[in-house]
């Protein structure tokens, strides 16, 4: 295990807490990084935007759709959330709420 996939695991929890991914599309540009770090989380749509993806790979595009972040993408997901330049992914522990990456981590 890398050095930053351990610092990704212990900002999740020592305890494997459950996290959850969302996009807000408001702010997404349309980049398509989300896209090559996750492709099996996120998704393009034809407006040009990314949505998250659900467990059979269906596009979830309601506002504020929610999807779990496996423990083996954990790493792409956060990667995607730190490198968005709309800086519209969210990722937050399921149990609180909390976010741990993205722009309103604190």
């Amino acid at each position: 295990m890398s050095v930053q996939q351990e610092a990704v695991q212990q900002v999740a929890g020592a305890d494997g807490a459950a996290l959850e991914v969302w996009i807000d599309q408001d702010l997404c540009t349309g980049d398509g990084i989300c896209a090559q770090y996750a492709p099996e989380v996120f998704e393009l749509d034809i407006d040009g935007l990314a949505y998250v993806k659900g467990g059979d790979g269906e596009l979830l595009q309601d506002g504020g759709a929610t999807v779990p972040v496996p423990l083996p993408l954990l790493t792409d997901v956060v990667d995607s959330a730190k490198e968005c330049p709309g800086e519209c992914i969210h990722v937050r522990r399921v149990s609180d709420k909390v976010e741990v990456y993205g722009p309103d981590a604190g």
